[in-house]
């Protein structure tokens, strides 16, 4: 590689880099979207000069369709769908990269043993990422059973794929004239994507879609080895460590080990949650008597969750908040770091809604407010706000740190129905006598707050 090409991917780099650090404000977000997508133009254009591309017809033609696939989803897809969006770009990923790394041994099969090894992780991790991604999507997307998918022996079965494939993988590399290893290496690692995504429950998307992110950066890293291709190397690192913090983090925010989130089956067991909520009643209220009471609160914290994102009510409660701000009230918003199905998915939410990124407050730093808080306006939320993380040892929840709205001195919750969360726990919070249950689409709901609140 000539050395302007070599400076070229050290720039491409700096872009990632950058990206990555604006990534993690809401404020710099987008910032961080438009340096990333800078570096990986940059590193496109150096690799077809360096590489010395003559007929470049197929790889324009793959720019052209790309590029419209892409414009056509980021302006299409829902909201409520971005989840399942970021679970197949990822799958996508790894399968990029195993095709890449599969290739690269079809093109010069007798590789130093190196290399050979490399194309054995690319092609072990791509697979996996890409069918694990794969049923994450269908999960999410309802295809399938949101709930745990269990059965016998589980764990030695997924143990003893590894082990299998990682022998077939040693085997290949010493001697790679033997072809059908790494097929079967490809096989199996497809057969475990699945197998160890299905015995995740809803409540852990966060966590498995963060870890699916984190897969598809080490499957970019590895081929970036087979390829000899630095910036590969560095992008995909970059995506892999930022993908296992962010894991960590979803974690922490759940008090759960991620062998726990990968392993325990949270979720698989609702029937006792359900028949609780069947014996007990609460007190439903209009919007009316809602309305009364954000009119005479002094300060107000609105917590989303994924029901928002279902009723597609970003807008009007941005709306809601901006009149009670005109009337002189504090609003600011708790965001829970697992509240929806991926990571920050709250807060891409509102800030689709032109939500001021300064009431946008995480959890550690609006907790401690809420026993001065007039009232806690819960939108949609469920798991985040229950009281039964703290208090009910056998309850899936126990443990995970939640938003103290039970602090408050009243709380406002807009649901369609008494229905548990992902978790399959009921919530105390519901049953309170300091809690008004208003039931219906948050965004009707919403939209006749605004109305009343507006006269």
């Amino acid at each position: 590689m000539n050395v302007p090409a070599t400076f070229a991917y050290l720039v491409a780099s700096v872009f990632f880099i950058l990206g990555l650090k604006f990534l993690g404000s809401p404020r710099t977000a987008r910032r961080g979207n438009l340096f990333g997508a800078i570096g990986m133009l940059l590193a496109i254009i150096v690799t077809l000069t360096d590489q010395k591309i003559i007929d470049t017809t197929y790889i324009i033609v793959g720019l052209v369709i790309g590029s419209a696939a892409g414009i056509i989803i980021a302006r299409t897809v829902q909201m409520t769908a971005m989840p399942q969006m970021v679970a197949l770009l990822n799958g996508l990923g790894g399968g990029a990269s195993t095709l890449v790394a599969y290739a690269e041994y079809i093109r010069m099969p007798e590789s130093p043993i190196d290399v050979l090894i490399s194309i054995v992780l690319s092609v072990l991790i791509g697979a996996v990422t890409f069918t694990g991604s794969l049923i994450a999507w269908a999960k999410l997307q309802g295809v399938m059973r949101g709930a745990p998918i269990l059965y016998p022996y589980q764990k030695q079965l997924n143990g003893l794929a590894v082990g299998v494939m990682l022998l077939l993988g040693i085997l290949f590399a010493l001697d790679p004239g033997q072809w059908y290893l790494l097929l079967l290496v490809l096989l199996l690692a497809l057969a475990l994507g699945v197998m160890t995504v299905i015995p995740i429950g809803g409540a852990d998307m966060p966590v498995v879609i963060s870890l699916l992110n984190s897969y598809s950066g080490l499957a970019g890293a590895t081929t970036g080895f087979v390829l000899s291709n630095n910036v590969l190397i560095i992008s995909g690192a970059l995506v892999g460590a930022s993908g296992l913090i962010l894991t960590s983090i979803m974690c922490k925010a759940m008090n759960r080990s991620l062998a726990n989130v990968l392993f325990a089956g949270v979720g698989s067991e609702i029937g006792p949650a359900n028949a609780e909520t069947v014996q007990r009643t609460v007190i439903r209220y209009t919007p009316e008597d809602a309305a009364t009471m954000l009119e005479s609160a002094q300060s107000v914290i609105i917590i989303p969750g994924y029901g928002l994102a279902v009723a597609q009510a970003q807008h009007v409660l941005h709306e809601l908040a901006n009149f009670l701000i005109q009337r002189g009230t504090q609003v600011r918003y708790a965001i829970h770091p697992v509240a929806g199905r991926m990571p920050g998915h709250m807060n891409v939410l509102l800030a689709e809604a032109n939500v001021p990124y300064d009431l946008l407050l995480e959890m550690d730093q609006i907790n401690d407010d809420f026993q001065n808080t007039d009232v806690a306006l819960v939108i949609g939320a469920n798991d985040v706000v229950n009281p039964a993380a703290r208090s009910k040892k056998d309850s899936p929840l126990y443990g995970m740190p939640i938003l103290n709205v039970d602090q408050a001195r009243s709380a406002i919750v807009l649901k369609r129905s008494l229905n548990p969360g992902f978790a399959g726990e009921d919530n105390e919070l519901f049953y309170e006598k300091k809690t008004m249950m208003v039931f219906g689409d948050a965004k009707a709901t919403l939209t006749n707050l605004v109305q009343l609140v507006k006269q």
